[in-house]
């Protein structure tokens, strides 16, 4: 039987985990803001930023599975309507940040972080591979920024490519699994993660900055997604709710506290392979720890439902278009030699901007273009 409209959104929302989102997104700019003054993973302030990226995985596979796992059991889904559906919610800001990201590299000069100038027809072309999500391999001369990102005009949609990754692989195949089945993808994929941490695949003993994890490209962005996201599917499949009191805040302060921690184990300013584990048990056990306590908990009260609910509306759009902003700002404090001390100020600034520019293109841009695009395409008569 095939599921009516109302059947098929009537569900209720994780409030919770739309608001732990939000703050881990909130982390990331902070976290970025560091990435100006760093010198090496090891000084780098807000040190474990980067892996925001593997609690939204393990967020992603969690909601992802708890929305559609029962429409593909009675036949309300096919493989290229939930597709339809992921493109329709990703790709309208994908396409705005990475046109953010041309202005900002424009504004900038135009030339590669070490000044050598860039042509117009190769920023062109990182535009427009930006803008279908094509990514591109470090070295070529629309690699425009010359630092090995795969999405060089806007550096974290990186992540969003492995996000669709995730999304193919469960449209095609991890819908299909069973729970043993899952549960064994998620045991050889957190033997692959743990392998990329502890065994140094990206130079400084950490789950990596970006997807590169250096000269292992590839490898390492599918392996955070893959345990990530498959270990959140299997979660909503054996997953048994408890109440716990207080359980945003509690998440919250778990997430501040793992992101916020310095490198581990360094005295010497060299990489240690305590860092290594660090993220591993991190990404492992940790996250889908705080996925678990978070759909435990409720909003009880307007306050907390409304501070969860803005938080969920504009995690998207801040991660997603805030980099544009960083790329300008790492140049003023290069070029010029800022300190944190001096740049405080800047940053705070910086910050609300980025708020006010997400709400505006959440508000503006986003929900109107994927509200029409539902109508045309998702709509049933």
């Amino acid at each position: 039987m095939t599921q009516t409209p109302s059947q098929a959104v009537c569900r209720p929302r994780y409030e919770l985990l739309d608001g732990l989102r939000g703050v881990a997104a909130m982390l990331v700019i902070l976290y970025h803001f560091g990435e100006g003054f760093a010198t090496s993973a090891v000084d780098q302030m807000m040190n474990h930023g980067y892996l925001a990226v593997d609690f939204f995985f393990v967020l992603s596979g969690f909601v992802i599975g708890y929305a559609y796992d029962d429409r593909w059991r009675n036949g309300g889904m096919t493989a290229w309507r939930f597709m339809l559906r992921r493109i329709i919610r990703l790709q309208p800001m994908v396409v705005l940040a990475v046109i953010f990201g041309a202005i900002a590299f424009l504004i900038q000069g135009s030339v590669h972080w070490d000044g050598t100038p860039v042509q117009l027809h190769s920023v062109l072309i990182a535009l427009l591979l930006g803008l279908v999500m094509i990514p591109l391999i470090p070295g070529v001369d629309a690699e425009v920024r010359g630092n090995g990102e795969m999405f060089p005009l806007n550096g974290p949609s990186w992540s969003l490519f492995f996000e669709y990754i995730g999304s193919i692989l469960y449209a095609v195949i991890l819908h299909r699994l069973s729970r043993r089945a899952l549960a064994a993808v998620v045991a050889a994929s957190g033997i692959a993660l743990g392998a990329c941490a502890v065994c140094n695949m990206s130079g400084a003993y950490h789950l990596g900055v970006g997807w590169s994890m250096a000269e292992w490209g590839f490898i390492g962005g599918f392996a955070r997604v893959s345990f990530s996201f498959s270990a959140g599917l299997l979660m909503t499949r054996v997953f048994r709710p408890c109440r716990i009191r207080g359980a945003f805040w509690i998440c919250s302060a778990i997430l501040i506290l793992i992101l916020s921690c310095p490198y581990v184990g360094s005295s010497d300013g060299e990489p240690s392979i305590l860092n290594g584990i660090y993220d591993t048990v991190c990404t492992l056990l940790i996250f889908p720890l705080v996925v678990y306590i978070g759909a435990c908990g409720n909003t009880t009260d307007r306050f907390s439902t409304g501070v969860c609910g803005f938080l969920g509306r504009l995690s998207y759009p801040v991660y997603i278009v805030h980099y544009p902003l960083m790329y300008l700002f790492y140049a003023w404090v290069w070029n010029n030699g800022i300190t944190p001390v001096e740049a405080w100020p800047v940053c705070a600034g910086i910050f609300v901007a980025i708020i006010l520019i997400a709400w505006g293109a959440l508000r503006l841009y986003d929900e109107p273009v994927r509200r029409w695009l539902s109508d045309k395409w998702l709509s049933r008569r």
